[in-house]
Order: C-alpha cells, then sequence, then structure tokens
C-alpha cells in the first residue's frame, strides 16, 4: 500500500508584533460552535513564527507552516510565497 505525503499543518492569520530578532507574533481566528446554543464565535490564539531577515510588518496577512522546533517556543515558520503586505490606506 502506498503512503501519501503528509503536509505540514499550516494556519492564515494576521501579524501583530515583531518587536523580536528573526521572530514575528501571528494571530490566529478560528470559528467554534457552541454545543447548546448554536452560536458561532471567534476564538484567537497567538503563535511565534520564524521570520529570517524581518520581512514581514504588523499588519500584514501571513501563512504559517508547521516546521521543526526552532526554539522554545517557536514551532512555525512564515510561508514567504503566500504574504499579503498590508496597505496603509493612502493609495
Amino acid at each position: 500500500m502506498e503512503t501519501k505525503p503528509l503536509r505540514p499543518q499550516s494556519f492564515v492569520g494576521v501579524v501583530v508584533k515583531t518587536a523580536m530578532k528573526d521572530t514575528a507574533t501571528v494571530k490566529v481566528d478560528r470559528y467554534v460552535k457552541n454545543a447548546k446554543y448554536k452560536k458561532y464565535f471567534v476564538r484567537s490564539k497567538k503563535y511565534l513564527a520564524h521570520d529570517p531577515g524581518n520581512t514581514v510588518k504588523v499588519g500584514d496577512t501571513v501563512t504559517i507552516v508547521a516546521t521543526r522546533p526552532i526554539s522554545k517556543l517557536k514551532r512555525f515558520a512564515i510561508d514567504s510565497a503566500k504574504t499579503v503586505s498590508a496597505g496603509n490606506g493612502n493609495d
């Protein structure tokens, strides 16, 4: 039997902090349904993602991909091919 190659876990989120060297904090939102009341609400979680060269800015929408542990809390890396920069609104 053939085994399929596994795709690494990935999320889409917004960069909220870039104060650390080679690291960005990315906030990922997800919708959750309450079992009793059937109401949907937003749950958020922040991940530390590896950003070599500090290429992203606060407000950018990025895709983060699971990778080997880089430090105590960094388990994700920013996928540079799927980064959408935030416009400043002066266009």
